[in-house]
């Protein structure tokens, strides 16, 4: 049987589509050229200051060592919660303690820490220095200034001892007293031998300062 060319099943030639690659390669540059664009500079990378990170160590450790000595005591003793903040800093203060004076003599004082002695001296929680009188005009009469005293609260004192000399020469003012008094600073005045021994035995327990003089 024939069948005649217009009743054949019309099959319509495939046509196949363009290769995307070229396409793609067209805009390709353009695109990466508009992300260029969008994307932000990123700043550069910070130096590691090792010396700092140190420093911040130390100090993290020597805050948990404190912490932990307060909790010791709180938690191996009877004391009540209002007692235990004042024993806390006396921990905190006995890692700055006052320096000891080691000998006493006319025109002499020698202390902790220090390779040469004095013959006039601040001692104050954590350090001591040699006391020049002409720094606050300080003379026998009318004696101790105020000036003079602020320095030893200005390192933490809070017991201060004013030695007035061997031959007790050395005066103090009632304003200087008064000072200390309005700031709730105990004082001692005493001649230089009974401030050093009084000294000594409170900067076991105290944040203690004092000036000496070791002459008249």
């Amino acid at each position: 049987m024939r069948v005649r060319e217009h009743d054949r099943a019309r099959v319509k030639s495939l046509k196949f589509p363009q290769p995307i690659e070229a396409t793609i390669d067209h805009h390709v540059r353009a695109a990466v050229g508009h992300k260029q664009r969008c994307m932000h500079a990123m700043p550069s990378r910070a130096r590691l200051d090792l010396a700092a990170c140190a420093e911040e160590r130390q100090f993290h450790q020597e805050s948990l060592v404190f912490f932990a000595d307060w909790c010791a005591i709180y938690l191996r003793t009877s004391i009540t919660r209002q007692d235990f903040w004042p024993v806390a800093s006396f921990i905190v203060q006995s890692r700055n303690p006052s320096p000891r004076i080691n000998h006493v003599s006319w025109g002499r004082l020698e202390v902790e820490g220090r390779p040469e002695p004095y013959k006039e001296a601040k001692l104050f929680p954590g350090g001591s220095r040699e006391w020049n009188w002409r720094e606050t005009k300080t003379s026998h009469r009318p004696g101790i200034q105020i000036a003079g005293v602020q320095e030893l609260l200005e390192h933490g004192s809070k017991v201060v001892l004013l030695s007035r000399g061997m031959a007790e020469c050395l005066h103090v003012p009632r304003d200087t007293l008064d000072f200390l008094k309005e700031r709730q600073i105990a004082v001692h005045v005493l001649p230089t031998q009974h401030a050093v021994a009084l000294y000594n035995k409170l900067a076991q327990t105290e944040a203690v300062g004092g000036l000496f003089h070791t002459t008249c």
